[in-house]
């Protein structure tokens, strides 16, 4: 074997390419032009266009800051024990909890969540593939996490591109065709990047499937009660499987509050293992050995402010009052702008149907546009989206939504004249 010196070690190196949705916003901010849209960075704004601090935080903050024992000493390697404790119980639900199946850890955000996850498929032995399915399409960090943890990512049908809608039976068919015991990635609520989300009567089909063929669900929870307004409404899957079609199975569950309290920046979540029903009570410890040494070998503990907001967020009943009132607010100003948008798209007859803007929930809107489309808005009239057409409803206002129509208007024309030349 040939010396290299240690001068050249890197010289092979290849440059990757920028991540879309940050060199998204690098392209946005760099835009000179005074009038101009961001619909691609999945994050609230008001209906000025500006970041909105919940009315809950702002008060926890407050508390936290006030605490005479308030301080910034390290965590435990678990994280802290009231927001793993009260995360589980949101998520989950308070009604019927059994501790002995839960075993919660935080995590940085639904990433980390989504990384420890990875992680611990990777050792676990009695995993029967080390292929991951995902939905067609998904948020792209799902491939990245689990493709750097050596597995192999399939995807499963879930959009119908040409009717803009949910492709359920292709989806149903597919979960039932493939090899007993898959790892299925299953989004809760809000589908990231569609915004179209399975019915409760498909949920339970669904579900009926997975514990057929003794698939292994992984679910990834990012924007509960951010999608709906209601906590319980954007659980509805994840606590129909946990206490009724999957008592009998293990299951993971990935929590971000990046979105539903605001915490895009403290990098606030939590990973949950649910155990079988019934099961060895001592698979708790040893799981949880496991949760643990990943953590310490990567972020040695997590983070401590954000935790705290949310755990008093969570464990605070007037503050809890409050956050549910923060979260009809956001999803209801979404709910808003997506009517907004479809209705001045009809105003001005731009061809083709827009009804799915509304039929689709959460931030994100998977408006039908391509990627030169995509591209058009962005060269043409500043206004940023992805280059898959996914656009974040959250970043529309009373301001820019007619402006944004219209320029939708102009492209989707441009292009249905290109293409009779």
């Amino acid at each position: 074997m040939s010396y290299i010196k240690t001068s050249d070690v890197f010289n092979s190196v290849q440059q990757l390419p920028p991540d879309a949705l940050f060199n998204l916003k690098a392209r946005l901010s760099k835009d000179p032009r005074p009038l101009k849209v961001d619909l691609g960075i999945g994050a609230y704004r008001d209906n000025n266009g500006k970041p909105w601090v919940l009315p809950s935080v702002v008060k926890a903050e407050k508390l936290i800051t006030s605490d005479p024992n308030y301080n910034h000493e390290y965590l435990g390697i678990s994280g802290l024990p009231q927001l793993t404790k009260a995360a589980a119980k949101t998520i989950i639900g308070h009604a019927n909890f059994d501790h002995d199946r839960i075993i919660s850890v935080q995590s940085l955000s639904g990433t980390g969540a989504l990384h420890i996850a990875s992680k611990f498929l990777s050792i676990i032995p009695t995993t029967k593939s080390k292929t991951v399915y995902i939905s067609d399409p998904t948020w792209i960090n799902h491939v990245n996490i689990f493709e750097n943890e050596g597995f192999k990512v399939e995807k499963y049908p879930y959009w119908d591109y040409e009717n803009k809608c949910l492709n359920f039976d292709a989806m149903l068919s597919y979960f039932q065709s493939i090899e007993n015991g898959g790892i299925i990635l299953l989004h809760a609520c809000a589908h990231n990047p569609t915004g179209m989300d399975p019915t409760e009567t498909q949920w339970r089909q669904i579900l009926d499937v997975m514990h057929e063929k003794d698939h292994f669900v992984l679910f990834d929870s990012a924007y509960q009660g951010f999608a709906s307004g209601s906590l319980e409404k954007d659980a509805f899957a994840i606590r129909l499987a946990v206490n009724e079609k999957l008592r009998d199975s293990c299951l993971l569950i990935c929590q971000s509050f990046a979105k539903n309290v605001g915490m895009y920046g403290e990098r606030v979540g939590c990973f949950h293992v649910v155990l079988p029903e019934g099961g060895n009570p001592s698979v708790s410890t040893s799981v949880l050995s496991h949760l643990n040494k990943i953590t310490r070998s990567e972020v040695s503990n997590p983070p401590a402010y954000g935790a705290k907001i949310v755990s008093t967020i969570l464990t605070n009943e007037e503050l809890t009052n409050q956050w549910h009132k923060d979260l009809i607010t956001m999803s209801g100003r979404i709910k808003e702008m997506r009517y907004k948008l479809r209705d001045h798209l009809v105003t001005l007859k731009t061809p083709g149907n827009w009804d799915h803007i509304v039929q689709q929930c959460g931030m994100f809107s998977f408006t039908g546009l391509n990627s030169e489309m995509a591209q058009r808005l962005e060269k043409k009239h500043a206004v940023y989206i992805t280059g898959n057409g996914r656009a974040s409803i959250a970043g529309l206002n009373e301001g820019n939504v007619e402006y944004v129509a219209k320029a939708i208007d102009e492209v989707v024309r441009h292009f249905q004249e290109q293409s009779k030349l």
